[in-house]
């Protein structure tokens, strides 16, 4: 039997993840257009891949020595179930946070103001976060509902951390889902660098 917190806690984590990715990288990068940052790194040897690349790096660090340490310390009071792989677990939340922050910068690439950027990382983060499955199931949706939902990165990132946490799923069972966070990741980046 699976207490509600057992099912909820992957659900929760990824939503904390979303929210700093999306705000994190893309809000930054626009306060940093809006004060004219960027145009001053355009008179340093620093090229835009290079910036973007420590933007995504840093932000990647960060967000997952966090919630690395959210997990243990929850864990340790909480004693939630944890029946998979801590490694697997770890792999679903480095691409799906990588694949939210490539996400971010297509807001980033071209907005200037910092009211315009939060409201659209919001238009972005609310959807997902009521139909992404983090509060509660939509197996008894409507199909359309569950199939729209399918779109978002953070219904892969929740449905494997949670196959991997509370069914014991391996790698090889949740690999669809993050094939599915890499290859919008790829796509996430594209737009983002040639919009930039």
């Amino acid at each position: 039997e699976i207490r509600y917190v057992d099912w909820v806690v992957a659900g929760v984590m990824s939503m904390n993840i979303m929210f700093a990715a999306l705000f994190g990288v893309g809000y930054v990068i626009v306060r940093y257009r809006k004060t004219g940052v960027l145009k001053r790194f355009k008179a340093t040897p620093v090229r835009a891949v290079e910036f973007l690349t420590a933007q995504i790096l840093s932000r990647l660090t960060l967000i997952l020595v966090v919630n690395v340490a959210v997990f243990a310390a929850s864990h340790s009071i909480i004693h939630f179930t944890m029946l998979g792989s801590y490694w697997t677990l770890f792999l679903i939340l480095l691409v799906g946070a990588f694949c939210l922050i490539s996400m971010s910068l297509i807001v980033a690439s071209r907005t200037a103001s910092e009211e315009l950027a939060g409201g659209l990382l919001n238009l972005l983060s609310f959807p997902m976060m009521f139909l992404s499955g983090v509060w509660f199931s939509l197996d008894g949706s409507p199909i359309w509902i569950q199939r729209f939902a399918k779109l978002f990165p953070l219904t892969h990132m929740i449905d494997a951390a949670r196959a991997v946490m509370t069914e014991g799923a391996t790698l090889t069972e949740v690999a669809p889902q993050i094939g599915g966070l890499a290859l919008l990741s790829l796509v996430f980046l594209a737009v983002g660098a040639v919009l930039f």
